[in-house]
């Protein structure tokens, strides 16, 4: 069993940014492929990023390319969500989660879901 607690989150104005953490903990996450989703209100919940454990490879929605970035501290157990420029539309709560490959991090199918954090982006 694996659990994830996502933290970070917090109110910034439009242009600011945030860091999100992943932290891990229970059974090995060193071959998990981990993301980033975020559920704004009334919405669907969408895939933001994720990355591979083993090689560091990553993966971003076009919405969010060149603005966040995903990193992670395999020491720590720890994933990283580094998000500059935000805007107002970035306002969601924020899901950690753990898969056994990226395809199924990047297709919302993930073993293990953190409890959310909310980022709020003023105008």
């Amino acid at each position: 069993q694996v659990q994830l607690v996502d933290s970070g989150g917090g109110l910034v104005p439009a242009g600011g940014s945030l860091r999100l953490s992943c932290a891990a903990s229970g059974r090995t996450v060193r071959n998990y492929a981990m993301g980033w989703f975020r559920q704004a209100p009334g919405k669907e919940r969408e895939f933001v990023a994720a990355i591979t454990w083993d090689f560091g490879s990553t993966y971003y929605a076009d919405s969010v390319k060149g603005r966040f970035t995903i990193s992670r501290d395999n020491a720590k157990n720890t994933v990283y969500l580094q998000m500059n420029s935000l805007k107002p539309e970035d306002t969601a709560v924020y899901y950690c989660a753990a898969g056994q490959t990226a395809r199924t991090v990047v297709a919302g199918t993930g073993d293990y879901w953190g409890q959310g954090t909310q980022v709020t982006v003023s105008a």
